[in-house]
């Protein structure tokens, strides 16, 4: 009897320990970085492709991801690469002016309360233009080089870095500043080494999003006047009524501010991974 029972209760625990593996799995799988949303995504692909399909919705109003992949061969990979690069440079260029102009800025509105009031409204006011409708009187007074759209690409992207990196900085705690103060620091040691420290979370946390606002800003500006870059393919493409390649252009873009958030995710980590928050376990 004793030998009945204990070979019926091992029997019986054997699926139970097997269900609890396969929820174990089910769980890790879970967690593993980036699977989730990978799933979902191609969740959501299979349910766009079926109902285009199923519901026979015309490719001018929404091509199904099929037809978008097969808009990628209306131009040969040499011109991608050609209206890449365009929109590439101004995103960049842009994006580096609105860094090499915010940051001075920033610190200057935490200098002073003087300049924080006289200059805050106004940076308010610019931002608050919208951008555009400026464009056109941009691009008539720059010409149609590289350097209106990259003055557009700037008044996209400096106010999220100014009004982060200023808020990190007065966010440092007082006693530091008060340390600093009492052992006689010079200024410029207070803002190097006490409050930009404290503020480079911030700092990063706006250079990610000003990053992928370098891409609409670039996007925005060869719509009003350009002669090659995404911006200018997807606005010819739709005048041609080829949607499809329309989509295929956006799909760049996406993938464009993807890797350039990456990018900068990673700068931080590789150089400044004390300023990322602990992991969830």
């Amino acid at each position: 009897m004793t030998m009945f029972h204990t070979s019926e209760a091992s029997s019986s625990s054997a699926p139970r320990e097997g269900g609890m593996d396969l929820r174990k799995t089910a769980l890790n799988l879970g967690r593993a970085p980036g699977l989730l949303p990978l799933a979902t995504f191609l969740a959501i692909l299979i349910v766009w492709e079926v109902s285009c399909r199923v519901l026979a919705i015309p490719p001018f109003v929404l091509p199904s991801p099929s037809r978008i992949v097969g808009g990628f061969e209306a131009i040969s990979a040499t011109r991608w690469l050609e209206h890449v690069w365009a929109t590439l440079q101004v995103a960049l260029a842009g994006y580096f002016v609105s860094i090499a102009v915010a940051l001075p800025l920033a610190i200057m509105l935490t200098r002073s309360e003087t300049v924080s009031r006289a200059l805050y409204p106004i940076l308010v006011v610019i931002q608050s233009t919208p951008v555009v409708a400026v464009a056109p009187i941009i691009i008539v007074a720059l010409g149609s080089g590289d350097a209106p759209r990259v003055v557009i690409t700037f008044l996209i992207t400096f106010f999220p870095l100014v009004v982060s990196t200023t808020t990190g900085m007065l966010a440092t705690p007082p006693e530091l500043i008060e340390l600093s103060r009492s052992l006689r620091a010079p200024a410029i040691r207070e803002i190097t080494q006490i409050r930009l420290p404290f503020a480079i979370p911030y700092i990063f946390s706006a250079l990610k999003i000003s990053v992928t606002l370098a891409v609409i800003g670039a996007v925005v500006s060869e719509f009003v006047a350009a002669d090659k870059g995404i911006g200018y393919y997807i606005q010819f493409s739709t005048s041609m009524f080829q949607v499809q390649q329309a989509w295929a252009g956006l799909v760049v873009l996406v993938a464009m501010s993807l890797v350039l958030f990456q990018a900068v995710s990673a700068v931080q980590r590789i150089f400044f991974a004390w300023s990322l928050p602990p992991e969830r376990s």
